[in-house]
């Protein structure tokens, strides 16, 4: 089946408008910190990751009646309408004095979250089941608008606010966001041409259908690893870069779109790839490296002094010489390790691995009698692991972008099962994807609270993982098993 006539068209057109609603979906993770840093309002911590977290809900909630509402009418008046929409409540934003206003204001602009649902259902109509994986990925990596709003946020609102010298000049970013989709909305509806799947004349019930499958809640729990989490990291990393490493606000914030912006780009790869060698092996791929890099960034910076190997005596007797390098005693000389300054410029070189320091603190003079076995020499270790920067912020970006990769790996497993139904499913796949995004930092803050460490939030990625590949690894074997019983049974008898 070839590509049907004018869907690259749709397809670029449809991108473009989930960069910029992707882009002002998260607008709040900027805007918000920027005011409170410059207490141009006075929230607390709670109320900051309300109003980060609001606009996410909202995304994800309304992502499966979107996806519904894209498969009965077809993605253009659905696309121009939530465009048009979320254009008013942004706009309003520009005008909040308080939280509540604030709120209002962001549980509206949230449903341009909801815009994925749409773009997804609209562009599977257009494309060959041979090719949705890679449209879907293209699609896709209008996640990018993440990191266009990370990265240019901070530089515009310093713009606007003449270096922060009249900070009331935040009021025209969301008044700028706000034109951009509804320009937006005017392009879609002068470029795009109309298609309905050919589920749109079943009626509601028949249309949800699907979602009684476990397959659905399955692909969605992928979800909220692979976008629910990036999601979420997204935001998350900048305080991290912030605490952990001292970094200013600016240079978190790039290194956090270093975060975002591949894992967007990269998606149409993923597609590509799930098309290729099949969505399943991709993400075989994707949950293992994710437990693999998971588990190396749990190790948190650490500055440990510990009990380490200390000298007993051989022998009861007198001890008859104490230097920096042994003890004596009764003739016999006991070696000693005395502390350095090895350690004292670590943090200034550059370490991958862990490196440590060992002494041993003698506890006896000359004249003393000891007893055989007694501890003459205290032993200590000191060790120290830099979790450096720039090896840190590596591997979240390679993380970052084998999310990318899963996260059109997921989106390529549903038009080959429900290909009739990819708004409804996708909706739902996506509703649970966006829930990540709002649950995870508040899981991230307990975990924080908790162990009193920032690495503490690879332990949920390490658990996520680690039931996704679990669970689909059994299916797998499940489906093979049923696919050949006769076959299994030889092996079992050998």
């Amino acid at each position: 089946m070839s590509t049907t006539q004018g869907a690259n068209k749709i397809l670029f057109i449809n991108t473009l408008a989930f960069t910029f609603c992707f882009a002002a979906w998260l607008l709040n993770g900027i805007l918000v910190t920027f005011l409170v840093d410059n207490q141009v309002f006075d929230w607390s911590g709670v109320q900051i990751g309300w109003l980060i977290g609001i606009p996410v809900l909202t995304g994800a909630i309304f992502r499966l009646p979107a996806g519904i509402l894209t498969d009965k009418l077809g993605g253009k008046p659905v696309f121009v309408a939530l465009l048009l929409l979320c254009a008013v409540p942004m706009y309003l934003l520009s005008y909040a004095n308080d939280f509540w206003a604030f709120a209002l204001c962001s549980l509206g602009f949230g449903l341009a979250g909801a815009s994925f649902a749409v773009g997804i259902a609209f562009t599977s109509v257009w494309f060959p089941k041979e090719k949705q994986g890679l449209a879907l990925g293209i699609f896709g990596a209008g996640n990018a608008g993440a990191a266009v709003t990370t990265l240019v946020g901070p530089k515009l609102l310093n713009f606007l606010t003449d270096n922060k010298t009249n900070l009331e000049g935040w009021r025209d970013m969301p008044k700028m966001y706000a034109a951009g989709l509804v320009i937006m909305a005017v392009v879609f509806f002068l470029t795009t041409k109309n298609k309905k799947p050919a589920s749109s004349s079943k009626n509601l019930k028949a249309m949800m259908t699907p979602l009684k499958s476990i397959r659905v809640w399955r692909f969605g729990l992928y979800y909220f690893l692979v976008f629910g989490c990036f999601v979420a990291f997204a935001g998350w990393l900048v305080p991290y870069y912030t605490n952990v490493y001292s970094l200013d606000l600016v240079t978190a914030g790039i290194l956090a779109s270093c975060f975002s912006l591949p894992s967007g780009i990269i998606r149409a790869f993923g597609g590509w790839l799930s098309d290729k060698v099949g969505a399943r092996k991709v993400m075989y791929w994707v949950l293992g490296s994710t437990l693999v890099f998971s588990a190396i960034l749990i190790v948190p910076k650490m500055d440990i002094y510990s009990a380490g190997k200390g000298v007993m005596a051989k022998a009861s007797g007198v001890v008859t010489d104490v230097t920096d390098t042994y003890i004596e005693l009764e003739g016999v000389k006991y070696p000693i390790n005395a502390k350095t300054d090895k350690l004292a410029q670590a943090d200034e070189e550059f370490h991958i691995f862990p490196i440590k320091e060992s002494w041993q603190e003698v506890l006896v003079k000359e004249g003393d009698t000891v007893q055989k076995k007694q501890l003459i020499a205290k032993g200590n270790t000191h060790i120290y692991f830099q979790a450096n920067l720039w090896i840190f912020a590596i591997v979240a970006i390679i993380i970052g972008s084998i999310w990318g990769i899963g996260k059109a790996a997921v989106y390529k497993h549903i038009p080959d099962y429900f290909p009739e139904e990819v708004g409804v499913v996708g909706g739902m796949v996506g509703v649970l994807g966006g829930l990540g995004g709002f649950i995870c930092p508040i899981l991230f803050g307990y975990l924080l609270e908790g162990t009193g460490l920032w690495s503490s939030c690879w332990i949920l990625m390490l658990f996520l993982s680690a039931i996704c590949l679990i669970w689909m690894h059994k299916v797998v074997q499940r489906m093979a098993d049923k696919a050949t019983p006769g076959l299994v049974n030889k092996f079992e008898r050998k």
